[in-house]
């Protein structure tokens, strides 16, 4: 759950790989309640909400460009346990904030809760979101 580092590839060494067979342009999580984590996530990270039925919801950005976040409900739907991961935690997202005490503060004002292990504090925290995954804040580089 450490930050991880981008490398950019240039030109010419993206001319060395395959084409793309596309674009990822959305991930869905598995959730109690969509419409509620939409909003959560739509709040936490600026976002619109883009659809929402019972079922499904995603949100992004007014544009339509950029990545999507998806929620869709799953019957029986088991909360990930973390760091024991004795339910697992499904996907792990990571955000770039510029304070760790404000991001966190306004993510437990939205609904989310700090893991209770924390790994790391003083660079990146675990936070749980609503519906209980896990994801990281850290600092932007």
């Amino acid at each position: 759950m450490p930050p991880s580092v981008v490398r950019h590839f240039t030109t010419e060494e993206r001319s060395l790989h395959l084409p793309a067979v596309g674009e990822l342009v959305a991930v869905t999580l598995d959730c109690p309640d969509p419409a509620h984590l939409a909003d959560f996530y739509k709040e936490a990270l600026g976002l619109e909400v883009l659809y929402s039925d019972e079922s499904a919801a995603y949100v992004g950005n007014s544009s339509g460009n950029g990545m999507r976040l998806g929620f869709q409900t799953v019957d029986n739907y088991q909360k990930p346990e973390w760091p024991t991961r004795s339910a697992p935690q499904q996907v792990h997202l990571d955000i770039e904030v510029t304070d760790l005490d404000r991001a966190q503060t306004r993510l437990t004002e939205l609904g989310a809760a700090p893991a209770p292990t924390q790994p790391a504090p003083d660079n990146w925290r675990v936070i749980l979101d609503p519906a209980g995954h896990p994801f990281c804040i850290t600092l932007s580089s």
